[in-house]
């Protein structure tokens, strides 16, 4: 349906993105109606907009969307961008590269760049689109941070030192909040709220850099397992990995990079068809699917031989050893017994177990108070699993004196507001 006003058609088709999908029956010319509609649709055109059943927005001016952040942007869009600035795009690595290699639009002196461009840059994009909200740092190292997004939501970063004194590892965020539900975890009680841009992502990875740096390390790996689902927003974790693993951008490195899921098996089976080469992941927590649904409800949409068999076809295709995660909770999957049914899996399957300690997060969403197992169990199982011949690693806890769960420090924060 085509309105025309003041000269000027404006097609239903021209703003349909983000409308209500909501019938109605009134006249073209049926003021009443009109005038109980809301006055908040997105405009696109001056001239006004004809609702699909004919009615018409009143005229309101064209806002301008806000300028995406530098690290939003893949080498193309930016040498786009330059080529209709009348800059050579071969300008592009360097300009990016002072991002990456500074987190700030600085150029490398390395790189000869002509005189104004880097400040037109700096004017047309925000260099950093996230602020510290909070910082926190464990005795044994563990630094956590809270960034705060221009919308005011946040998200939580964490830099792990490694036991070589020069390096360190991080663990990023894929979205704000999580949508997966697992009982034992911090962030799904504060529930979903969006992905994050790979700008955002990227972001977290800079931060990290800079705090390694300033505690005398080097950022060697990262691993996304802080808040969120990464195979639910593959759309935004892709270019971020591709951009901080490239060695003329954030020099990473491909395998220094983990991607890790509750067990999404076509997320798994995209990641392998992008062939990047990057390290697969999966929170297992339990070897049966009626202890694994109880915990992690997407269990019941993929069944525990499901996930294995999607990570087996990774394996195949990357030659990268999958890990197996599971974090071992007192009286719910840290039986002997359990033990073996794990290492029955792993039986012609070259992946490796790493078992996590729990970190107490309080209340569960089902009302359950969840404690970590034992020193005792926790190496009876890890004997087990060995004894069973399969590869096994008990990961050291991370943070103890701190928030330093996944979701933990945000949670908090939240309570603090509510309080005030």
């Amino acid at each position: 349906m085509v309105r025309q006003d003041k000269g000027l058609a404006v097609s239903v088709a021209s703003f349909s993105y983000g409308l209500p999908q909501r019938r109605c029956s009134a006249a073209a010319g049926d003021t009443d109606t009109q005038a109980r509609l809301p006055h908040s649709f997105p405009v696109l055109d001056p001239a006004g907009l004809v609702l699909p059943c004919g009615l018409a927005l009143p005229m309101m001016p064209v806002v301008s969307p806000a300028p995406r952040p530098l690290l939003d942007l893949s080498a193309e869009e930016l040498s786009s961008w330059m080529a209709t600035q009348g800059y050579k795009t071969g300008h592009t690595l360097p300009v990016l590269r002072s991002v990456y290699g500074a987190g700030q639009v600085t150029a490398p002196p390395k790189d000869r760049l002509p005189a104004g461009l880097m400040d037109h840059v700096a004017t047309a994009f925000p260099s950093t689109a996230a602020t510290l909200a909070q910082r926190q740092v464990s005795e044994d190292g563990t630094c956590k941070l809270l960034l705060r997004l221009p919308d005011g939501r946040t998200v939580e970063t964490v830099l792990m030192p490694d036991y070589r004194p020069e390096r360190a590892a991080g663990c990023i965020s894929s979205q704000v909040g999580c949508a997966m539900g697992c009982d034992f975890c911090a962030t799904t009680q504060t529930g979903f709220e969006r992905n994050l841009t790979s700008g955002e992502i990227i972001e977290q990875f800079l931060h990290l850099r800079r705090e390694a740096a300033a505690a005398g390390r080097t950022l060697r790996t990262i691993v996304f397992m802080g808040m969120g689902e990464p195979m639910l927003n593959l759309r935004n974790v892709l270019p971020a990995v591709r951009r901080m693993a490239d060695p003329q951008l954030g020099a990473l490195g491909w395998r220094q990079v983990t991607v890790s899921t509750v067990g999404i098996v076509p997320g798994i089976e995209e990641l392998t068809e992008t062939s990047l080469g990057v390290h697969l992941a999966v929170s297992l927590h339990a070897p049966d699917d009626a202890t694994r649904t109880a915990l992690l409800p997407m269990g019941r949409r993929f069944p525990v031989q499901d996930i294995l068999a999607a990570a087996d076809r990774y394996q195949e295709k990357s030659g990268r050893i999958t890990t197996i995660q599971y974090c071992l909770l007192e009286g719910v999957n840290d039986s002997l017994n359990q033990a073996r049914d794990l290492a029955s899996l792993m039986k012609d399957r070259r992946m490796h177990i790493n078992l996590l300690r729990y970190n107490p997060t309080g209340l569960s969403l089902k009302g359950r108070t969840y404690a970590p197992s034992s020193m005792e169990q926790t190496e009876a199982f890890l004997t087990t699993l060995r004894q069973c011949g399969a590869v096994a690693h008990l990961r050291r806890a991370r943070g103890p004196d701190i928030d330093a769960a996944c979701g933990q420090l945000r949670k908090r924060e939240g309570a603090e507001k509510e309080k005030v």
